[in-house]
């Protein structure tokens, strides 16, 4: 019996569409999670005091977030086509794998955008702006495995661009008191999520010449992780106190100490299938917080 789940609905789809839904990872939703959740938190935090967040505007950034992460998705294989044939997690990617023209996927990618545009014009002036203003960072990052050892940090601030813009779209600007400490609260989740994923591929890495904070913190990685946390956590509760948050909000902000407290010690970074199922759980991080949110409000 089939289970219903992304990966089933990506294989039961029709053989010639199938190339194209993995190469926008359909099939692996915990990526687009972990962009979507940011907007969720912007949204929560900007309703109105005794409020639920606005369901339209969280179904509407659903949309942009699977839209542009399958976009950013399309944009990294068509980068790294060569590295990924020389990495066995990647090897099968459809580019790499030849499933797909680099045309093709260009044309995929403009499909893609294009969407995202109508998505991103449905929304107020400022925030408009700023959305198309994250489309730099888009492009760019895959780009920055080569010549830093910081490349997560960059996907931190491409990733977490949605803590700016839901607040935006909801209030008409944002407020920096709130939305800079949760965006920067963001970014440091990302360095935590990101490396564990990191170690994943570390001795393709090595052979290949990629760089990552996998690579550059090595056995210090623990000690790294818990400080970003650390920082995560510290930047929600100025967030917290900036927007008068209360009690539910503070509890979030522990439960999700005590997540990733968990995530950190437990963690094998020598086993990448441990590094893959902590990585899979910040959806948990991110749903936790959310709640928290929507709690605090009401």
């Amino acid at each position: 019996p089939r289970s219903f789940s992304a990966a089933e609905l990506v294989r039961a789809a029709p053989g010639p569409l199938q190339p194209y839904l993995r190469l926008m990872r359909l099939h692996q939703p915990a990526g687009t999670w972990l962009l979507y959740l940011p907007c969720t938190w912007s949204i929560g935090l900007a309703a109105d005091p005794g409020c639920l967040p606005d369901w339209q505007m969280l179904s509407l950034f659903g949309v942009g977030a699977v839209l542009m992460r399958g976009a950013g998705c399309t944009i990294n294989d068509m980068w790294d086509r060569d590295f990924d044939r020389k990495v066995a997690r990647t090897a099968g990617r459809p580019l790499a794998a030849g499933d797909i023209s680099t045309f093709q996927s260009f044309v995929f990618l403009g499909g893609q955008l294009s969407l995202a545009l109508c998505v991103l014009l449905c929304l107020n002036y400022y925030s408009i702006v700023l959305g198309a203003a994250s489309l730099s960072l888009v492009v760019t990052y895959p780009l920055m495995k080569r010549i830093t050892y910081w490349p997560q940090l960059v996907l931190g601030l491409t990733f977490n661009w949605g803590a700016l813009l839901g607040w935006s779209a909801i209030k008409g600007s944002c407020e920096w008191s709130v939305c800079l400490p949760l965006y920067l609260s963001g970014v440091m989740w990302t360095l935590v999520y990101d490396t564990i994923y990191a170690h994943q591929d570390k001795k393709d890495d090595i052979m290949i010449g990629v760089k990552s904070t996998a690579l550059q913190f090595k056995e210090d990685t623990k000690q790294w992780l818990s400080g970003f946390s650390l920082a995560m956590l510290l930047s929600l509760c100025v967030a917290g106190m900036n927007c008068n948050q209360t009690f539910p909000y503070y509890s979030a902000v522990a439960a999700v100490g005590a997540h990733l407290a968990h995530q950190i010690y437990t963690l094998d970074i020598d086993k990448p299938e441990d590094c893959w199922k902590k990585f899979a759980s910040n959806r948990t991080v991110g749903i936790l917080l959310f709640t928290g949110i929507v709690l605090g409000n009401l």
